[in-house]
């Protein structure tokens, strides 16, 4: 492994302006270093679907030694403010100047691929295949891994079911394997207008029905696996009217999308015993985000890969996590994801940064991994 080249890599890939939906420039840097490596490339134009402009990147690289292969995937996009990242390098972090986020979510992981890629062809390592999968958009909603046409993805691309996905916070060695389903949901109150001073008798005030539904919902955390949120409450109308129209959005996330659904039922309700106590009516509209995360191997592949963390001197923690990322729409297709780190702390914020030894590290480790 080149450490100067990985710092240098990564300060290049960070200074590629890259927002949700805007990945093209990043995506074609990408196409270009992965095909100098000598990678096979299918380009997936799910983008089209949600008005983003890049497509998902499959990379395969051949091995020379029979197995499965295992897949290493990460995203492009980065959360802005974004443009015209200026990258400081002090005390063993690389942060910003306080005014852009970094990037390291996820530019870090994907450093990590690239440099794990150039050593093991550099040093003729054997290997196993070795597939990448490269998402846009996937802090907007995960739209990318969403809007994959997986019927279209030559079956000979289509990457290897173990998937390390780098793109998790905090220091190397922590191995998430579980994560839970989210659904969200949205209501709808209507209620009746009326002059709000002078005949309020007359209406039926929107907000007050979703007050009382809402004070029958049981809200945060739930129990030990599960919580429940509502962000949105909004109704616009004018002080004097009394207001015929509340609109209320939350989401539900849980490791058991049975406990989500029966929350949901509970919600529901809760709306039809506050329509009944107010008057006025409703409507609830519920979707999955995303599904769980879960190990399909009784966590083999999880102890295998903390074995080889532990091997480099790395202590491991095996986590359950409460997020949602790609991994989780990769789950519905089969795949058997686990989400490392590379030392990004404080993503998705101005005082984001990258702690170079545990990128050092990871990145060490997916090379020992792969390494035959």
């Amino acid at each position: 492994m080149n450490k100067e080249r990985l710092i240098d890599n990564f300060i290049e890939m960070i200074k590629i302006h890259s927002p949700s939906k805007k990945e093209k420039e990043f995506a074609e840097y990408m196409v270009k270093v992965l095909k100098e490596l000598g990678a096979e490339i299918y380009l997936d134009n799910g983008f089209k679907n949600y008005g983003g402009n890049s497509p998902t990147v499959f990379a395969k690289i051949k091995g020379n030694v029979e197995g499965e292969g295992v897949t290493l995937a990460a995203h492009m996009d980065v959360i802005e403010p974004n443009l015209n990242v200026n990258p400081i390098i002090e005390n063993g972090i690389i942060k910003t100047d306080g005014t852009t986020t970094l990037g390291g979510d996820d530019k870090g992981g994907v450093a990590c691929i690239v440099e794990a890629l150039r050593t093991i062809k550099e040093n003729n390592i054997s290997h196993e295949d070795i597939y990448v999968l490269l998402t846009p958009c996937e802090e907007s909603g995960l739209q990318g891994a969403k809007n994959i046409d997986w019927t279209l993805v030559p079956e000979e691309i289509k990457p290897a079911k173990n998937m390390l996905v780098i793109d998790n916070a905090g220091r190397a060695g922590i191995i998430a394997h579980t994560a839970p389903s989210k659904y969200d949901f949205e209501i709808t109150f209507k209620g009746r207008k009326a002059h709000a001073g002078i005949e309020p008798e007359k209406g039926i005030n929107a907000v007050s029905i979703a007050a009382a539904a809402i004070s029958r919902m049981n809200i945060g955390r739930i129990d030990s696996l599960t919580t429940s949120n509502i962000g949105v409450i909004n109704s616009d109308s004018p002080t004097n009217v009394v207001p015929d129209n509340c609109f209320v959005k939350g989401e539900i996330r849980s490791h058991s999308e049975e406990k989500i659904l029966e929350i949901i039922k509970n919600y529901e309700e809760a709306c039809k015993e506050a329509v009944s106590q107010v008057g006025g009516e409703y409507e609830f509209k519920y979707v999955c985000d995303f599904p769980t995360l879960k190990p399909k191997d009784d966590l083999k592949f999880a102890k295998e890969f903390a074995e080889v963390y532990e091997s480099l001197g790395i202590s491991t923690e095996l986590k359950v996590i409460g997020g949602g990322s790609d991994s989780n729409i990769f789950a519905k297709e089969g795949y058997n994801s686990i989400i490392i780190g590379v030392g990004m702390y404080n993503v998705h914020t101005v005082d984001e940064y990258l702690e170079i030894e545990e990128l050092y590290k990871t990145t060490e480790a997916v090379i020992k991994y792969i390494s035959k």
